[in-house]
């Protein structure tokens, strides 16, 4: 069945799915070449284009951050090209999560924890020619960190954060001056 035969609520339920196990195939199938996802601000510098790409970007960011990855569907809710979808998410943290600033540098690491958590979000997504072509959300954020023990960190949580911290931007510096010396 083509992408366009399939109903908005089944194109977002998807695009939702596909972030814990999906290929960029699948990712190409959901997404529109033009989509925006505006949650993007906190995100690796990948993740803030538009298109298949940068959704999958954003897939590989968390997946490198948490294992067993999952979203439990709760309710769906569809008005014209808008649909929305309650769900909890799910997984183990078991890989550094960095967070970015504004200008797309490292803002703060979080060292893996090996904690589970499981926190309700609600996902935003206008479907336009069969695709998603924009999404954003509302996480519940402080309830995940203060499951996985980022808030209130231990003295000696604290400072592994701000090795890894430290770590992230230090290896984004390399990362943009390698870049930088590949334009030469």
């Amino acid at each position: 069945m083509a992408q366009t035969d399939l109903d908005p609520c089944a194109i977002a339920r998807r695009s939702v799915q596909i972030m814990a196990t999906g290929s960029f195939a699948d990712f190409e199938e959901v997404v529109h070449p033009a989509a925006r996802n505006r949650e993007d601000v906190d995100e690796p510098p990948a993740s803030r284009g538009r298109g298949p790409a940068a959704f999958y970007a954003t897939a590989l960011w968390l997946r490198g951050a948490y294992s067993d990855l999952a979203w439990e569907e709760h309710d769906v809710v569809q008005d014209g090209d808008l649909v929305v979808i309650h769900v909890t998410m799910s997984g183990r943290h078991t890989g550094e999560f960095v967070s970015y600033g504004p200008d797309g540098r490292p803002a703060q690491a979080f060292p893996a924890t090996g904690r589970r958590f499981a926190t309700t979000q609600s996902h935003w997504l206008r479907i336009a020619d069969g695709k998603v072509i924009e999404h954003w959300a509302n996480r519940d954020d402080l309830g995940t960190a203060m499951q996985l023990g980022w808030t209130p960190p231990s003295p000696l949580y604290l400072a592994r954060m701000i090795i890894a911290t430290r770590r992230a931007k230090h290896g984004a510096g390399g990362a943009a001056a390698s870049s930088a010396q590949v334009g030469k």
